[in-house]
């Protein structure tokens, strides 16, 4: 088994955490953007993250190379929000099953357990019981359905949400 190592995003994480992204935008209804994306494109959204505080974005690497991506951001634009984040992952094609999102959602939890962060949400396109089951074993439990929220591939989606609160540490 190659080395794991996670860790907070770096700059130069950019591209393949577009790379893996792009991935789910172009095959996968996990995500409801249409098109993918260019790296330059997604530099805001990436630099919206900070090393401390409720915004952080966590890699996966192995073997030197980025394999998922976790992060917390902003749940609403509206300051009574703010201590609440949403929080996503997305692995790599065939990351999957080897323990790299249990390993990316216990670095993000330990870091949000020592900010502002109260409350955290994530929206999930059913079926994903892969998705659903991490989410379970970090404490996050069902709230509801957005029947047909989006639409994509040619037919509507919905999007279960749940939600936990983040353990001060």
């Amino acid at each position: 088994m190659s080395e794991r190592v996670v860790r907070q995003a770096r700059p130069d994480d950019l591209a393949a955490v577009t790379e893996i992204y792009n991935h789910y935008v172009i095959h996968s209804e996990a995500t409801f953007d249409l098109e993918p994306f260019e790296p330059e494109a997604r530099r805001p959204w990436f630099e919206s993250f900070a090393a401390d505080g409720p915004h952080q974005l966590f890699v996966v690497e192995e073997a030197g190379r980025v394999r998922g991506y976790a992060y917390s951001g902003r749940f609403r634009a509206k300051p009574a929000y703010d201590a609440s984040v949403e929080t996503t992952i997305y692995l790599a094609p065939n990351a999957g099953g080897r323990g790299l999102g249990t390993a990316l959602y216990s670095a993000l939890f330990t870091a949000l357990s020592k900010t502002s962060a109260h409350r955290a949400f994530a929206g999930i396109v059913p079926p994903n019981p892969a998705s659903e089951a991490l989410h379970r074993r970090f404490g996050f439990e069902p709230l509801g359905v957005f029947r047909e929220a989006g639409h994509k591939f040619g037919r509507y989606w919905d999007v279960a949400w749940f939600q936990k609160g983040v353990e001060k540490g």
